[in-house]
């Protein structure tokens, strides 16, 4: 039990650690988006090139909010004694799967059963590293 209490000390210090990142990129982001904004001059090229760049800034801010949420829930689950069980059969979840996906809500069957039913691609979303 203790070494399961330190693995999940462990994680939690992870999910911090992450929260924190997020959340100065989506402030960053937001920042420098409002600073492109108010510079912008030029000609429709010009602007059309910097709504598809903006575009593509909120899509990635959309992606860290959403992975934020997630991260969220596993703190938690973490709280309240639930952390590391599958959502749909309630067994464990391997320790390998939380270790590469720490906010993970289901088993790797339970997960796949999950994507086949609702026709999903797969979809990874790394935790360690991060598209900037």
């Amino acid at each position: 039990m203790i070494r399961l209490a330190n693995r999940y000390a462990h994680v939690r210090d992870l999910l911090h650690e992450r929260r924190r990142e997020l959340l100065n990129q989506v402030w960053t982001r937001i920042r420098d988006t409002r600073t492109d904004r108010s510079k912008q001059g030029g000609d429709d090229l010009e602007h059309s090139d910097a709504d598809s760049q903006g575009d593509m800034e909120l899509a990635l801010i959309q992606v860290r909010a959403e992975t934020l949420t997630r991260i969220d829930a596993a703190l938690g689950r973490l709280d309240a004694g639930q952390y590391g069980f599958c959502a749909e059969c309630t067994n464990r979840i391997a320790e390998r799967r939380l270790l590469a996906l720490p906010f993970a809500v289901r088993c790797q069957a339970c997960e796949e059963r999950r994507e086949k039913e609702h026709g999903h691609a797969r979809i990874c979303v790394s935790f360690v590293a991060d598209a900037s």
